[in-house]
């Protein structure tokens, strides 16, 4: 392998795959396909905010290694993760006679890698697929560990499956076009792989502050890497979440993913709203003992040193208590949540009363 890339390996017993880290990865992407995945009919999706940029390069290059390149393109945002969208790229794998050997391209950020996932694992009971996040919040996060899923109205990723990728492939090149808030809201996710297992990559996060946000590329690529190396490692203890230990990987989405449902999906980015809900989170943590307020003051400042919010919306406090109560995560119709006991460490906790949940958003 080319000594300027990074590789990070994901070892299942069922499922064994690279995610591949580097510079300018789209501009050798048909590299990294050759073997099992060349030859073979591929349908990338994409969104109308990346497709412009980076949608006929692309297939311009998977073309030398595939058999036929078909492309299809979503509305950008989180709304496309519908049935209703679904049920539309449903139609359109079938009128492009994709077949159980086809592959499917996620090329996006995560809402792409969520439905484009979502359709591979459906279609035909399960087709192959890749992901080439252009995304800082999928490149760190969503497209590694085989989570795919639409949102229903009331609730995100109520309807989903387990589908592994064949193959991760991380360009920090495209996260030059990413704007600003979308670049800040995937920040979140990496401070949250400092916050629940690695009080080391917390500092080191604090050490780089002004290099990330400068988006220098060897300081993004030691990072994304790190990031993928912890989900990697929690994903491999634990892949559909049986045991437990995967839920740490939800610290703050329990509050988030009910910002994200209540206020509608778009109005706050899922990185802001996980931000926002790991500071609930801190704050619980706070009321309960777990940690003390240097903790919550710590973790606050580095969210805020990536211009990530912190404060809860003031209003609808009653029908955020309510969406958190119908978390997919949920066992027995109890809900158990994320909370932290130090700087790289967090426990599952049952739910603590009515009360100290709404006093942890205000």
């Amino acid at each position: 392998m080319d000594s300027s890339l990074t590789s990070v390996v994901v070892n299942l017993d069922h499922a064994r795959y690279e995610i591949i880290i580097g510079d300018e990865e789209l501009n050798r992407i048909e590299s990294h396909l050759q073997g099992a995945l060349s030859n073979r009919h591929l349908i990338v999706i994409s969104d109308s905010n990346v497709a412009p940029i980076y949608l006929e390069p692309v297939q311009a290059r998977l073309n030398q290694v595939a058999s036929n390149v078909d492309t299809l393109v979503i509305p950008a945002g989180e709304a496309s993760k519908s049935v209703e969208e679904a049920n539309r790229l449903w139609q359109a794998l079938v009128e492009l006679s994709a077949d159980r050997s086809s592959v499917i391209v996620a090329l996006g950020g995560g809402v792409v890698g969520d439905l484009a996932g979502f359709l591979a694992a459906t279609y035909m009971r399960g087709i192959d697929f890749i992901q080439i996040p252009t995304s800082l919040l999928a490149q760190v996060d969503s497209s590694v560990g085989g989570k795919t899923g639409i949102n229903l109205p009331h609730g995100k990723n109520l309807v989903g499956s387990f589908l592994q990728p064949k193959l991760v492939v991380v360009s920090t090149s495209t996260l030059a076009t990413l704007d600003q808030a979308n670049f800040r809201a995937g920040m979140a996710e990496v401070i949250k792989y400092g916050s629940i297992m690695d009080a080391d990559f917390f500092q080191w996060l604090e050490d780089n502050v002004t290099s990330i946000n400068n988006r220098d590329s060897v300081t993004l690529a030691e990072m994304i890497a790190t990031c993928c190396r912890c989900k990697a490692q929690v994903v491999e203890q634990d892949e559909k979440e049986t045991s437990g230990r995967r839920a740490i990987l939800n610290y703050g989405h329990t509050f988030g993913h009910a910002i994200e449902s209540v206020f509608g999906y778009g109005s706050y980015l899922h990185g802001e709203a996980i931000a926002i809900g790991m500071t609930c989170a801190a704050k619980m943590g706070l009321q309960l003992g777990m940690v003390d307020e240097a903790f919550v003051k710590r973790q606050t400042q580095l969210l805020k040193a990536f211009d990530l919010p912190t404060d809860c919306p003031t209003e609808k406090h009653n029908e955020l208590l309510a969406s958190m109560k119908k978390d997919k995560k949920s066992s027995a119709g109890k809900v158990k949540l994320i909370l932290p006991n130090r700087i790289g460490h967090v426990e599952l906790v049952p739910w603590p009363g009515d009360d100290a949940v709404l006093a942890a958003l205000v």
